[in-house]
């Protein structure tokens, strides 16, 4: 079974096409992946603005379907299905992907699957050769999300626990913004965190809280800690090391929230796979910092994280999460839904 996946919840504008696996133990393999983006633009702005995000999709969209589905021999004849991300996400964006996503599958005659973004982050996991085991524990971060999720099999989704406020990918953003560093902020922190580690060696890091880190839940709040880094900027100017080293802090503070609390998660629920996903799961620091821990306290869980490039939106693993979960639903009754949670 061939799937095309069309993926505009963002700034990004991606199509991909998968075909399924003969055998469940396999991997999907991937025909294609297309993805065009407008972060050049966004970098000079300091944040994506939606209309333009929006306005250069609608440019990109036919051309970027075009390309994905141009290595099939036969083209559109050959797929199966269709799957595109229906929220959360900017409402503009998600309109370009839905209504053309809904219009190729009424013109193709092609079943059209609605994937939930979120959860098709998770599925960036079933793109290695090794594929995650069920139970699953599922840690999606990314800059609108912190979701702790509990995977029982594909399609049962249990929500454990979540931010409060501003997410993990926010928090780096918008913390990154304080310190004067580029767009997009969570890479930028981290580059600058590293600086600093080859600089000085065995650094303690504990200038900054880690909320709700000690708390008996597995919620999450990152708004306290952008309000401590704003007080710390306030205080003095700061040179090009002391903003390495406050990048450090503020990235170790995160990593230490989100792993002492996947920690304890995997612990209760006593899961067989833990997968990273979303943006942030690019973050060498987290993945680094989580792998020594699971190891250091012998917990009987296999890590899964994403490569780099399946970590960011992208359509594979869009079209991966319909392969796994074959929902399709009458192109009338699809809606863009911005909204959307993880577990809708």
């Amino acid at each position: 079974m061939k799937i095309l996946g069309i993926e505009t919840s963002c700034d990004e504008t991606a199509a991909a096409v998968i075909e399924s696996p003969s055998d469940p133990v396999d991997s999907v393999k991937i025909l294609s992946n297309i993805v065009a983006s407008s972060q050049e633009l966004h970098i000079k702005t300091g944040g994506i603005i939606p209309e333009k995000a929006a306005r250069e999709q609608i440019k990109s969209i036919l051309p970027v379907i075009d390309e994905a589905v141009a290595p099939l021999r036969r083209g559109y004849e050959d797929l199966d299905a269709i799957a595109v991300t229906y929220g959360p996400g900017l409402i503009g964006s998600l309109l370009i992907g839905v209504e053309t996503a809904k219009t190729i599958s009424y013109l193709w005659k092609k079943p059209l699957i609605p994937v939930n973004h979120l959860v098709g982050h998770l599925y960036a996991n079933w793109l290695e050769l090794l594929l995650p085991q069920f139970p699953a524990l599922g840690l999606v971060v990314s800059g609108g999300h912190t979701d702790l999720v509990l995977m029982k099999d594909h399609g049962k989704l249990e929500w454990i626990g979540g931010t409060r406020d501003d997410a993990a990918g926010e928090a780096f953003d918008k913390t990154a913004r304080l310190l004067g560093l580029p767009y997009p902020g969570g890479p930028a922190i981290a580059q600058a965190a590293e600086h600093l580690k080859q600089k000085v060696k065995d650094e303690k890091l504990s200038l900054f809280p880690r909320p709700m880190i000690k708390e008996d839940n597995f919620d999450f709040s990152f708004s306290g800690l952008k309000t401590a880094v704003l007080k710390e900027t306030k205080n003095k100017k700061f040179e090009v090391k002391d903003k390495e080293r406050l990048a450090a802090e503020i990235q170790e503070a995160i990593v230490d929230v989100l792993v002492n609390k996947s920690i304890r998660a995997i612990k209760k629920y006593r899961v067989k796979s833990f997968l990273l996903a979303g943006g942030v799961a690019a973050n060498n620091r987290l993945k680094e910092k989580l792998a020594r821990l699971i190891s250091a306290e012998n917990v009987p869980v296999r890590l899964h994280v994403p490569r780099a490039s399946y970590c960011t939106d992208n359509a594979i693993f869009i079209a991966t999460a319909a392969c796994f979960n074959f929902n399709k639903i009458d192109w009338k009754k699809i809606a863009a839904s911005p909204e959307l949670t993880i577990m809708d």
